[in-house]
Order: C-alpha cells, then structure tokens, then sequence
C-alpha cells in the first residue's frame, strides 16, 4: 500500500484510522481472549456504516485480508488479524427501542450488558448469550443462546431485520420480504456473506426473574448431574439450565446448577422447589433478580484480557458412562477458574424448523464445552493439553454437531457439522454473495470456485 493510498482512504472516513506505532493502536488491535496476538497492518475504528463501505471497497482494491470485530469475543481470534485490514465496529454503539412496536434497533459495536440495560429501561429484552462483556454481533450471526431460549427462542430468531454491507462494498437491507435469502442465511451462518451495521430485533416483556445457582460438592456429582438432566428434560419453556464442573469462591471443587425462570415469581418458587430441595445443596443463590443482574452472573469467568482455550460439542442425552466421563475430567481441570459447561437448548428454540434458519440444530441438547481459563502463560501448554484429551474422552456421548460460534481451531474438520442440512444452501448463498471468500476469517463456508 502506497502511503498516498491510505491518505486518500483516511480522508474518507469519520472514524478513526490506525496503524503500528499509533498512540491508541496496542489497545485497539487487543480482544477478548488473551491467548491471541495478531499485528493488523491497519484498524479503522468506524463510526457509521459509510466507513464499513469504504473500508471493504478499499480492502478490496488493496487485495488485503480482512478481519471484522464487533465485542471481539470469538475464541479462535477471527476477529482480528496479522497484516491486513481490521473493521473495528466497536464504536459503533447506537441503539433506539420502540416500546410500543417492541422493537430496537442495534448497532454491532454493542455489549450484551448495554444492550440489555437500555432495553430493561422499557422492561424489555430478548435472548442474547450469559456475559455482559460479549458482542451482540458475533452472537446474534451465529445463533445466539441465552437465558430465554425456551421461551423465545435464539437471538436469530428474533432478528426481523439486518442492514449488511457486502463483500462488493453495497450496503444492503434483508428481512421477510427483501434480499430473503440472505436474511435465512445471516440467521446463523451470518459473519460469511458481509459485515452487519444494523441489527432489527424482537423484543418481549421481562421483569424480575427468579434465577442464580445451586452448589454441591463434586463427590456428589455423579446424583446431581442425573438429577439435573432429568429435570431440564421436563423443565417447562419459562425455565432455563446449565449446569458446571467448577469452583466455589473458597476454592472447593463443585458441581453447580444454574437456572434462570422468566415467569411470575410466586411460580416459579414452585416450579425451582425441586432443584432448591436436591441434595441439599451446600449454597442456594437462587433468588429474585433483575434481568440484567441474570445475564451478568457468570461476567467472573469471561473477564477481558485472560487466557482461555476451549472445545465443544452437542450433546444430547446425559447418560451414566457420559457423566462419569465428564467428572473424570472435571477433576483433572488444570486451573481452579477452567470449567465444564452444559448449556440447554429447548422450548421454543427447538421448534423451529432445522432448515427454517442458517442455525440448524433445533432438537433438545446441551452445549457441551470444556474450557480452560488461564492468567500464566506457563500454564497454556497444560491447559491447551487438558482440554484437547477431555473432549476426546467425551466424543463418544457427543452428537455429529457443534455449536458455530465456539468453534475454536479445529474449524476446518468441523464447519460442516456447524451448519449440518443447510451446508450447500449455504454454499449457494456464499457463490452469490461473496463468491472470492473475502469475509473468511470466521466458520468459514468456501465458495465452490475456491479449493477446499
């Protein structure tokens, strides 16, 4: 690139443009997950969706390889790149609710934390993950679990609309009944076919939930998890769990239930009973709550900067062999801060038809996911190691699936199984859309021009 190049680009924007050696430059090309560490050649920190337009004209014109970043969340690092072009859309944080239509429209630069507390002014939200800090963007593209996803169903699914700037620079709106195919394809596999500026969302009414956790000590996990697989399994669809391999606050090694219930409080006492009375538990943090006091009760394990390495699967039956697999490694964990999750997926989530969306994994599961969070740099090897051997000593009781946006660096063995029956729709999609693969830094589909 000619320097004179990037002074014309420069002078386009509103936003800021930055290179090595710039004052803002080692905090802005930093992400979420510690573990990586990329040099992009230049970061435009764009202010509106004007600045994604030239950005991706000039990325073209310049043949550069392009990164997209919105929270910087995803944990294979993709949203950011060595050399090349980072679109930096975390500036980008405009948001306007419609309380009577119950509606807002987003912009892709927004945490899930501002997101849910703007909406909750108008006691509103929508499903939308379980960390304040992660990026509704990335999120909502690939999926999009949460907390009420029996009710109403994944962050996609609620998507009426999307504004999208396309791999040849257009800016572009697709919903219902405009560019329809590209709005299936964006509800899922999204972070393929351009770079999102305006999200359209369904929102729902949302007081105070009753949720938090249960905490028993890990030599009773074998019961409990039985317990908590039986009881998810009959859970009705105002009700949500995840149940952990981890660690109490004084540093004992537990097993914990988690639960969320999104209906009349005097209900849901009710409805909890059960799961309060098990055991007993050692620590009951089940109580009435804010909505977005909810989403933020796990923001300890995904703090910003640390180190983290995961792997995961779906599964869908919580078998003896399979729990007593997953204790076995849940006692190996390498640090007291790594983690085995399951994630339910029911309701009104698993009602939509597999090939109705991009996301196609709509039967009743868990996502499984061995993560390892780590500060020392000395420990990466070791916990790189431990998370790698558990999820092959689970593969057995792991569906042929995965969840698109925890896709870590096996992504090549394992993009198809992320997108399952809608895989050649999808590469379809991809030939039309961005047929020269530029946005490839994410699960990528490969257009059938380019070599797999």
């Amino acid at each position: 690139m000619s320097e004179t190049r990037v002074e014309r680009f420069q002078a386009q924007l509103r936003g800021e443009l930055l290179s090595p050696g710039d004052e803002d430059y080692e905090v802005a090309r930093k992400v979420w997950n510690g573990a990586i560490d990329k040099h992009p050649d230049l970061i435009v920190r764009c202010a509106g969706a004007g600045d994604v337009v030239h950005s991706v004209r000039f990325a073209r014109e310049q043949e550069l390889q392009v990164a997209v970043r919105g929270g910087g969340h995803n944990v294979a690092g993709w949203s950011v790149c060595d050399g090349g072009l980072l679109i930096d859309l975390s500036p980008m944080k405009g948001m306007r609710v419609a309380p009577g239509q119950r509606t807002v429209q987003a912009q892709p630069g927004l945490r899930l934390g501002e997101f849910d507390r703007e909406t909750q002014a108008f006691g509103l939200a929508t499903t939308m993950g379980g960390f304040s800090d992660t990026g509704i963007a990335g999120l909502t593209l690939g999926g999009g679990y949460g907390w009420l996803n029996g009710k109403c169903g994944l962050a996609c699914d609620n998507l009426l609309s999307v504004d999208l700037v396309t791999a040849e620079g257009r800016l572009v709106t697709a919903d219902v009944t405009e560019n329809e195919d590209l709005f299936w394809g964006v509800r899922g596999a999204g972070a393929n076919f351009g770079v999102v500026t305006s999200f359209e969302y369904q929102l729902h009414p949302v007081g105070p939930v009753l949720g938090g956790m249960v905490l028993h000590p890990l030599s009773k996990g074998k019961e409990v998890l039985q317990f908590f697989h039986q009881f998810s399994k009959t859970c009705d669809d105002d009700t949500s769990t995840l149940a952990l391999v981890t660690t109490t606050p004084d540093g004992t090694p537990a097993v914990a239930i988690a639960v969320c219930y999104y209906g009349p409080l005097a209900q849901g006492e009710q409805v909890l009973k059960p799961l309060r009375t098990f055991g007993p538990p050692v620590a009951d943090l089940i109580m009435a709550r804010t909505y977005v006091e909810m989403q933020s009760l796990f923001d300890e394990l995904a703090v910003p900067g640390q180190l983290n390495y995961w792997k995961t699967s779906l599964m869908s039956e919580l078998s003896e062999a399979a729990i007593e697999s997953l204790l076995e490694q849940g006692f190996k964990r390498p640090t007291p801060t790594s983690v085995i999750y399951l994630q339910q997926l029911h309701g009104a989530a698993s009602r939509v038809g597999p090939t109705d969306t991009a996301y196609p994994h709509r039967f009743y599961h868990y996502d499984c996911g061995i993560w390892a969070i780590w500060k020392d740099p000395a420990d990466t090897d070791k916990c790189i190691r431990w998370t790698r051997n558990s999820w092959e000593a689970l593969r057995p009781f792991f569906e042929p699936f995965v969840y698109v946006n925890v896709l870590s660096d096996d992504v090549n063995e394992r993009v198809r199984t992320a997108y399952g029956p809608n895989y050649q729709r999808l590469v379809a999609l991809k030939n039309k859309y961005d047929p020269t693969n530029f946005f490839r830094l994410n699960a990528n589909i490969k257009p059938e021009a380019v070599e797999l």
